[in-house]
């Protein structure tokens, strides 16, 4: 776990260390760093379709997950912007800045994207199970071309390791989705510690999934991967309309994956400036997923 999690530093430390002088190459990065971002939803589509026993108990799956969903999502979205209002983040104005209609239209084609992985897995019978080795794969290639990106925006190393706007827009999340997962468990008259272990995900949907259905049973365990992923799928819409106006809030919401899935997006949208307080974030939400998850679990 925690070798996983610093082997993420590693090429967006090895690519800071590059200085890269030439406008031409610098523009062949930012294009392929654009392209790896499909590249990477297209294969979490794939990596959907692979997914077993959701079909067992899914109504109550689906109850479950909606609740959850609501109740953490709505916890989270009604702090995050009292975060903007206090400690307000600088984005790359005109970076992306599309109208708010175009927008959205991004947003719904990055859904499509994962969509169109989803499908294709479903309609093909196919070996998946590679998905994972490539992800990894082009997540670090990717990540590789974002430490070149800030090497050039002027950035220090100890401003994207030590980010204190990342660490308090971690300690935000965690309590607003402990509170909404303790609300969850009352509504649906289940005990505290398993709503605290299903609000323990922060949008890592594939870990959450694993943990909790191996604690709980396919019933927790599929609406903890529903709940993370449509979690993520809303990241993924929110970024682009609210990053320009509320950074803390997009950043925020996308939880864990702003140091890896959403990451892409997130820097897209607003600027690789928004970039060390997405992965510091990030970074502790997902070091923190599995130590949660298996404390709440054994009470």
């Amino acid at each position: 776990m925690f070798s996983g999690i610093l082997l993420i530093f590693l090429p967006l430390i090895i690519g800071y260390l590059i200085p890269v002088y030439n406008k031409k190459h610098l523009d062949f990065i930012n294009t392929q760093t654009s392209r790896l971002v499909l590249v990477i939803l297209t294969l979490m589509g794939l990596s959907l379709a692979a997914l077993d026993n959701l079909s067992q108990n899914l109504s109550q799956i689906l109850i479950y997950t909606a609740t959850f969903f609501i109740a953490i999502s709505a916890c989270n979205l009604a702090a995050l912007p009292f975060l903007d209002r206090l400690w307000p983040t600088a984005t790359v104005d005109g970076h992306h800045h599309l109208p708010m209609s175009k927008m959205m239209m991004e947003s719904i084609k990055l859904v499509f994207v994962v969509a169109a992985g989803l499908i294709v897995g479903l309609v093909l019978d196919i070996d998946l199970s590679w998905v994972d080795q490539a992800s990894e794969a082009i997540l670090l290639l990717l990540l590789f071309f974002i430490g070149i990106q800030l090497r050039n925006s002027g950035m220090t190393l100890k401003q994207i390791v030590l980010n204190k706007k990342g660490i308090i827009i971690a300690a935000v999340i965690i309590v607003t989705s402990f509170t909404g997962g303790i609300i969850a468990a009352l509504l649906l008259d289940i005990p505290i510690t398993h709503g605290l272990a299903m609000a323990s995900g922060f949008g890592w949907y594939s870990l959450a999934g694993i943990l909790i259905g191996d604690g709980l049973g396919s019933v927790f365990g599929g609406a903890a991967f529903l709940n993370e992923l449509l979690r993520e799928m809303l990241a993924l819409m929110l970024i682009p309309l609210l990053i320009h106006r509320y950074p803390n809030t997009a950043i925020g919401y996308a939880g864990a994956t702003a140091m890896d899935f959403t990451l892409p997006v997130i820097q897209n949208t607003g600027g690789v400036r928004c970039v060390p307080i997405a992965i510091v974030s990030g970074f502790i939400l997902s070091l923190l997923v599995p130590v949660f998850i298996l404390f709440f679990l054994s009470l």
